[in-house]
């Protein structure tokens, strides 16, 4: 059994979903300690426990340690098993860090798999499902992954209740060396149960701080009405994005320009890819066939953690240059 150790790095919930993920792929038992042991309330909280639940159910896993707060886990995968899958995490957690889970694994399925999860879409210390559509998913459909993904519903905290639905055939990976692209700034700028004018708000303040800089955007707006109350904006271009997202007491300026930074900071920094999706990535590319090779504007603790663990499972595969901030992972061929 492999042992991994949950306090590697920034020792927060990467490491968790990771190990499940390779696990699940390669059919290797992990036992993973000291769960988030360097945040403020450690062990595994409900987002991780639903995740870990949800890669039980399309593995046939047995798994020790499955509950509130516990600091150690203990996965045994056997068969990934495609099929329809409803997954409600019941509160605001993040649907995108679900599907990082367990996207990998549904790759190697033996059929196509669709998933309907609800919980957040739009919520803090996750990428927003605008990120993940429009430049996660363009960077592993580049590769060869056949997904598709709509959104139903946006779900914020503290009630969430945003709906995906998420289509995925098996898909064989191909490494590729990732270069720039040109293309235009996009986004969207939503609210929902507010009124009209806080959208057009954070839109308008972006753009401005854009044009200020001699950037141009074309930023969608949307009005929504749903189970939970709340806003937000994401932008992006190529391989890079930036989001912030609304709150009580927050202008609807702070929140446009603060989107702004975020992706500014990102846009004109070197590096094919911004420092998240360079994250993202890295388990797709181990599993791929051949190289992979991005620069990133940033080598991060997250990317560090993901390398542990991934060369935990396939040996030395992923090597990070910090001072030229590159990335080569060598695939496995899954």
């Amino acid at each position: 059994m492999l042992r991994i150790d949950g306090s590697f790095g920034e020792g927060g919930g990467q490491i968790l979903r990771s190990a499940i993920a390779l696990s699940c792929i390669t059919g290797i038992a992990v036992e993973i300690d000291n769960i988030r042991a360097n945040r403020p309330n450690p062990g595994l909280a409900s987002q991780h426990l639903k995740g870990i639940e949800v890669a039980k159910l399309i593995s046939d896993a047995e798994v020790e340690g499955l509950k509130l707060g516990s600091k150690k886990v203990i996965f045994k995968p056997k068969k990934i098993r495609g099929g329809e899958y409803k997954i409600d995490i019941g509160t605001a957690g993040s649907v995108i860090l679900i599907l990082q889970s367990i996207l990998p694994p549904l790759l190697i399925a033996e059929r196509k798999s669709r998933l309907e999860i609800i919980g957040g879409t739009d919520v803090a210390w996750a990428p927003t499902v605008d990120y993940f559509k429009n430049v996660t998913m363009r960077a592993i459909v580049e590769m060869g992954c056949k997904i598709s993904l709509k959104l139903k519903n946006r779900g914020y905290y503290p009630r969430g209740g945003g709906k995906i639905t998420v289509e995925i055939e098996p898909s064989k990976l191909s490494g590729k060396n990732f270069e720039k692209i040109d293309c235009e700034i996009r986004g969207i700028s939503h609210c929902q149960n507010l009124p009209e004018h806080v959208a057009l708000r954070q839109r308008d303040s972006l753009i401005g701080f854009l044009n200020e800089r001699g950037l141009n955007a074309e930023i969608e707006v949307e009005f929504l009405r749903g189970l939970s109350t709340g806003s937000g904006i994401t932008l992006w271009c190529g391989y890079k994005g930036g989001s912030a997202l609304g709150e009580k007491g927050k202008k609807a300026e702070e929140v446009g320009i603060e989107a702004g930074k975020n992706f500014y900071e990102e846009f004109v920094s070197d590096g094919v890819f911004d420092s998240y999706l360079a994250d993202q990535i890295m388990i797709f590319s181990a599993m791929a066939r051949g190289v992979t090779e991005f620069t990133t504007t940033e080598i991060t603790m997250h990317q560090k953690s993901n390398r542990y663990v991934i060369n935990s499972f396939f040996g030395e595969v992923v090597n990070l240059e910090e001072k030229k901030r590159k990335i080569e992972i060598k695939g496995r061929d899954f």
